[in-house]
């Protein structure tokens, strides 16, 4: 019976009818009380337009008693597919009736009539089983077939009713709702929701609506009315958590609202009780004002970070002030020698395993940064050894062949890359495979590794900050190695860097050019991608943006940035995107 089950199934998937009826006719017979044979049987018969046979079966069918009704719906649809409307009304309506006999029929009903998209059936269906028994509640499925029909207000106002009734999970009825709502503020489906969470508001001033507007505000990119609800979230709420707020700071930098998450970080920071937590929401307001700071506004950040190492000293909850003043005195100061003293005091306090590990990590980056390389190899393969199997070791063995790279140890960043290259994480799977191929492509080619050498000293100078002298070695090389495998590499790398100098139009040269000249490389869904971001971002210019993103879709479905190519095309067509 398995194999004809399976066989039954099979030929039915693959559209030969004529095969599958044979074996589910055989399955009927021998398990006649199994509905997923007899649904099979009925469902062959009507493909094949043997609309007789499939009607004597369900009334042969339905003279059992124990006959599920489900069977009265499937003798109407099949009155329905000869254009009888009016016999297959009837037995909708026999179905219907049927509930009256046990309440219980209705949910089962009503799922097979939506099924069939006959909604209307299955809102009476659903609406009949619980007047016969109040027990019952299938509000949500009704909720979903006022959606399916397009009656949006009312499809609102039935599932907030099933959340604020405590129903149904928040979390669950907004993955049903995201389907009707998107970015657009003006869109109709958003401001009937946003009216009907107002009304509720008014009549109940309950946190829960609060919540929901939130949703719908940060849907809609409008983080500063979001941060308004969320105010009155935590002011309502008792024993109210700041992750929220921090939560909607973090989706507002993402989305380069600075300001609004400016606002909602010096809130938590004067709201606040937990020491901790103020002096993280400071760090992060930090971290936003070091992003646009100038030379001046520099001097005023290191007084703040001074002013809190005053304040807080060295202590294992405040590993991150430390690490994050180490990263500043560093990259944004120039000042490596004052990191180092700073992290190295901190690997003093009773560490354990991760936090250890977290500083010394921060420590290699920035003796690597003072090209202390034999140093830092030593702290990030402590890390490596203690952290074997987890994503920050995994992170650490990647500096360990990137810092190698740098100091021209080229053989032994090979032999770290390769173990890397099957990593749990994806990110550093895809990083080890592109500066694998970079060292092995440019290895056989000159023995010399001439070529290389020059790209790993832009690529340490590019990590320095030192991008305009970055600029000037990779251009050596362009001029110097040209038709070389390394050129694509270096065209790349000089790209992101005139990006950062703002020069686009440069920047764009160099991406297409590797577009021409190296289109079956494997660098040209790189630069196809940063030409989108560039078009979308920078110089709002959607249409080549989605040209770009377009070529990824379509002719490299096995790149890295295939999934956030097809969602930002998706999003600059205006597409819902969940």
């Amino acid at each position: 019976m398995a194999q004809e089950d399976f066989l039954a199934k099979q030929y039915f998937n693959d559209g030969e009818f004529e095969k599958a009826v044979v074996f589910y006719e055989k399955l009927v017979k021998k398990s006649p009380r199994r509905t997923d044979y007899a649904d099979g049987l009925v469902k062959c018969y009507q493909q094949l337009e043997r609309y007789e046979e499939a009607e004597n079966f369900l009334v042969e069918q339905l003279k059992d008693k124990n006959t599920y009704p489900t069977f009265i719906i499937e003798l109407g649809y099949n009155y329905a597919l000869q254009k009888n409307e009016n016999k297959a009304n009837e037995y909708y309506q026999k179905a219907i009736d049927k509930i009256n006999e046990n309440a219980n029929f209705g949910y089962g009903l009503g799922l097979r009539f939506q099924k069939y998209a006959l909604l209307d059936y299955a809102a009476k269906a659903f609406t009949k089983a619980m007047e016969l028994n109040p027990q019952l509640d299938y509000n949500f499925q009704l909720a979903r077939i006022y959606g399916e029909e397009g009656k949006i207000e009312k499809m609102y106002t039935s599932y907030l009713k099933l959340i604020s009734e405590g129903k149904v999970s928040q979390s669950r009825v907004l993955r049903n709702i995201d389907d009707f709502v998107n970015e657009d503020a003006e869109n109709e489906n958003n401001i009937l929701l946003k009216k009907v969470l107002l009304t509720n508001a008014q009549k109940n001033p309950d946190p829960l609506w609060n919540e929901l507007l939130s949703w719908l505000f940060v849907r809609q990119k409008q983080y500063s009315s979001a941060f308004r609800q969320e105010k009155a979230i935590y002011k309502r709420t008792d024993g109210a958590t700041i992750e929220r707020l921090n939560m909607l700071a973090t989706t507002a930098t993402e989305n380069e609202d600075v300001e609004t998450a400016k606002e909602v970080y010096q809130y938590i920071i004067d709201n606040a009780f937990d020491e901790v937590i103020k002096l993280h929401a400071q760090l992060d307001l930090i971290a936003l004002e070091t992003v646009e700071a100038d030379q001046k506004s520099i001097e005023q950040i290191q007084k703040k970070y001074d002013h809190l190492i005053t304040q807080y000293g060295y202590e294992n909850q405040t590993l991150q002030l430390q690490v994050d003043y180490a990263n500043f005195l560093t990259f944004k100061k120039n000042a490596p020698e004052a990191a180092v003293v700073i992290l190295k005091k901190s690997l003093d306090l009773p560490l354990n395993i991760r936090g250890a590990a977290f500083v010394k990590m921060t420590l290699a980056d920035i003796l690597v940064y003072d090209k202390k390389f034999n140093e830092a190899l030593i702290y990030y393969s402590q890390i490596q050894k203690r952290l074997k199997n987890d994503v920050l070791g995994q992170n650490a063995r990647f500096k360990v062949a990137q810092t190698s790279f740098y100091k021209g140890d080229f053989d032994w960043a090979l032999t770290q890359l390769k173990v890397l290259r099957s990593s749990t994480s994806q990110l550093i799977a895809n990083d080890a495979m592109q500066l694998s191929l970079l060292i092995a492509d440019n290895s056989l080619e000159d023995s010399t590794q001439t070529a290389l050498k020059k790209y790993a000293r832009a690529d340490l100078l590019a990590y320095q900050n030192k991008d305009k002298e970055a600029i000037v070695v990779l251009e050596d090389i362009l001029q110097n190695h040209k038709g070389e495998k390394i050129e694509d590499e270096a065209l790349l790398k000089q790209g992101k860097l005139l990006e950062k100098q703002q020069d686009y139009q440069a920047a764009i040269f160099n991406y297409t050019k590797i577009i021409e000249f190296y289109a079956n490389g494997i660098l040209a869904d790189d630069a196809y991608f940063n030409l989108g971001e560039l078009y979308r971002s920078e110089l709002d210019q959607p249409l080549k943006a989605m040209e770009s993103y377009e070529k990824i879709i379509y002719n490299y479905q096995d790149s890295y940035f295939f999934p956030q190519a097809r969602r930002y095309f998706r999003q600059l067509r205006g597409d819902n995107i969940n």
